[in-house]
C-alpha cells in the first residue's frame, strides 16, 4: 500500500476527475445546444425569407401577367417568366427548409394554370386577364396558407428546441447532482478509510500515556502510518522494559532498606526500653525522635511497595459482571468504624448497575476515595456517594463537606506521594498514594477519575465505560 500522501493525492485526483468530467460534459452539451439553436435560428430566418420572397414574387408575377395580357407585350411576359422562376426557387427553398410538400405542389399546379391562361389568341386576352386575376386571388390565399404553415413550422421547431433544451438541462442537472453526491461519497469513504489508522494511532498513543502496555501495537494502513505504528510498538516495548526495570529497582531498594531499617528500629526500641541502661531526659528525646523517623521511613517504604504493586496489578484485571451499587455499599460497610467514629452520615444513592470489572481492584479504588473523604470530613458531616448511568457508561461521585482542595494543589492531586496544603488536624497523616492508586485502577478499566468543582468540600468522579 502506498504512503498516506499518495493515497490522499489519488483520492483528490479521483474526485477532481469526476467533477472535471461532469464539467466537460456540461460544456459539450452547451456547445451542442448553442449550435442547434443557431441552426434553428438560421433555418427560421431562411423560411421567413423564402415566404416573404414568394409573396413578393407572386405579386410581381401578377403585375407582369395581367399587364402582358392587356398590352400583349412579350417583354412583360418574359418578366412574368423571371418572377415565376424566382418564386419557384423560393418555394424550393421552403421545401428544403422542411416545409411539407402538399401545399407547394398545389401552388405549382395553380401557377401552371396561370401560365396556360397567358397563352392564347389576342381576342380572348381580356377574358383570360379576368381569369388570371381570379387565379392570383387564390394564389394569394395559398401564399397566406404557406406563410401560416411556415410560422407553425418555426413555432413547432422552437417548441422542439425548448423541449430539448429543458430535457438536456434536466439531464445535466441530474448528472451534476449525481457527480456531486458521488464526489461527497468518495470524499467521505476516503476520509473515513484514511482517518481510521489515525484514530488507531491516537488510541495507541493514549494507551501509552495511560500506561496500558500489555497490548501490542500493529496498525494496518499506508506505509508511513505503518512506520509510525512500528515506532510506537518499539516505544511500547521500551516502556515495558523501563517499567520492569523500575519495578525491579523498587523491589531491590526496598529490600535493601528494610533490612537495615529493621535493625535500626530494633536498636531504637532497645534504647527506648532502657536495656543498655537508664537514659537521661535529653537522650530519651533523641530516642523518641529516632523512633518516629524510623516509623515514618518504614511507612514510606511500604507505600512505595504498595504503589508499585498497584501499577503491576492494574495490568492484570480479572473481570466479571459486578453489581457496582453493592460493591459501593460493601466498601462503605467495611469502613463503618472509621466514619462512625467521626460521627459521619454516609448516604449511598443510585440504582443497580452491572459492569464487567475487577471487583477487588475497583473496590480498592472506591475504598481509597471513601477513606480520603472520611479523613477530610468534619465531625457530624454528611458524605454522599452516588452511582448514575450515562449514555457512555456509569459515573460514581464521592462528595464530602471538608475543607476542599486548594487551587494550587488541584493540578497535582493525583501525583504519587503528593500531599495538599489542607490536611486535617485530627487525623493520621496519609501517605499520598491513595488517589494515585485510584487513578491506576480506574484507568486500567478504561475509565477516568477527575476532581470536579464543588461549592463546599471535595467532589471526585469516576467514569467507567459500558464496553470494556
Amino acid at each position: 500500500m502506498g504512503s498516506f500522501r499518495r493515497l490522499l493525492l489519488v483520492a483528490f485526483l479521483l474526485i477532481a476527475a469526476l467533477l472535471g468530467a461532469t464539467a466537460l460534459r456540461a460544456v459539450v452539451v452547451l456547445e451542442q445546444l448553442m449550435a442547434q439553436s443557431a441552426d434553428a435560428a438560421s433555418r427560421s430566418l431562411a423560411l421567413n425569407g423564402a415566404a416573404q420572397t414568394l409573396a413578393a414574387r407572386s405579386a410581381g408575377m401578377e403585375r407582369a401577367a395581367r399587364q402582358s395580357l392587356v398590352l400583349n407585350d412579350a417583354v412583360l411576359r418574359h418578366r412574368f417568366d423571371d418572377e415565376m422562376r424566382l418564386a419557384r426557387a423560393a418555394l424550393q427553398d421552403m421545401e428544403t427548409a422542411g416545409l411539407p410538400g402538399a401545399e407547394p405542389a398545389k401552388w405549382r399546379e395553380q401557377a401552371q394554370d396561370i401560365t396556360r391562361l397567358l397563352d392564347g389568341p389576342a381576342d380572348t386576352a381580356l377574358d383570360r386577364e379576368r381569369q388570371v386575376a381570379g387565379e392570383f386571388r387564390e394564389l394569394d390565399a395559398r401564399n397566406g396558407s404557406l406563410s401560416a404553415q411556415v410560422q407553425q413550422l418555426i413555432q413547432a421547431r422552437n417548441r422542439e428546441l425548448r423541449d430539448k433544451l429543458e430535457a438536456e438541462r434536466a439531464s445535466l442537472m441530474r448528472q451534476v447532482l449525481a457527480a456531486i453526491a458521488l464526489a461527497v461519497l468518495l470524499a467521505v469513504v476516503f476520509g473515513l478509510w484514511l482517518a481510521r489508522p489515525f484514530k488507531q494511532l491516537e488510541s495507541a498513543i493514549v494507551g501509552l500515556g495511560e500506561n496500558r502496555l500489555a497490548d501490542p501495537i500493529d496498525i494496518p494502513g499506508p506505509s508511513d502510518v505503518r512506520g509510525v505504528s512500528q515506532q510506537l510498538e518499539w516505544l511500547r516495548l521500551r516502556l515495558t522494559e523501563l517499567e520492569a526495570d523500575k519495578a525491579r529497582f523498587l523491589r531491590h531498594v526496598s529490600h535493601e532498606l528494610k533490612t537495615p531499617l529493621a535493625a535500626l528500629r530494633e536498636g531504637v526500641a532497645l534504647l527506648r526500653d532502657g536495656v543498655p541502661g537508664e537514659l537521661s531526659a535529653g537522650q530519651k528525646e533523641v530516642v523518641r525522635i529516632l523512633h518516629q523517623n524510623t516509623l515514618a521511613l518504614q511507612g514510606h517504604i511500604e507505600a512505595l511497595l504498595q504503589l508499585n504493586a498497584a501499577g503491576f496489578e492494574a495490568r492484570q484485571l480479572q473481570r466479571r459482571r459486578t453489581d457496582l451499587l453493592a460493591l459501593l455499599r460493601e466498601q462503605v460497610g467495611a469502613q463503618r468504624l472509621q466514619w462512625q467514629a467521626r460521627e459521619l452520615q454516609v448516604v449511598v444513592e443510585g440504582e443497580r448497575q452491572l459492569l464487567p470489572v475487577d471487583a477487588a481492584k475497583l473496590g480498592a479504588a472506591f475504598a481509597n476515595l471513601l477513606s480520603n473523604a472520611i479523613r477530610f470530613s468534619p465531625r457530624g458531616a454528611t458524605l454522599r456517594v452516588r452511582l448514575d448511568s450515562t449514555p457512555a457508561g456509569v459515573t460514581v461521585d464521592v462528595q464530602d463537606e471538608g475543607p476542599g482542595i486548594a487551587e494550587e494543589d488541584r493540578p497535582r492531586v493525583f501525583e504519587p506521594f503528593y500531599r495538599g496544603a489542607r490536611q486535617p488536624q485530627d487525623a493520621v497523616r496519609g501517605s499520598g498514594i491513595g488517589l494515585s492508586i485510584v487513578q491506576e485502577y480506574v484507568a486500567a478499566h478504561g475509565g477516568r477519575v477527575a476532581l470536579l468543582d464543588a461549592p463546599r468540600g471535595s467532589h471526585f468522579r469516576i467514569e467507567l465505560p459500558h464496553a470494556n
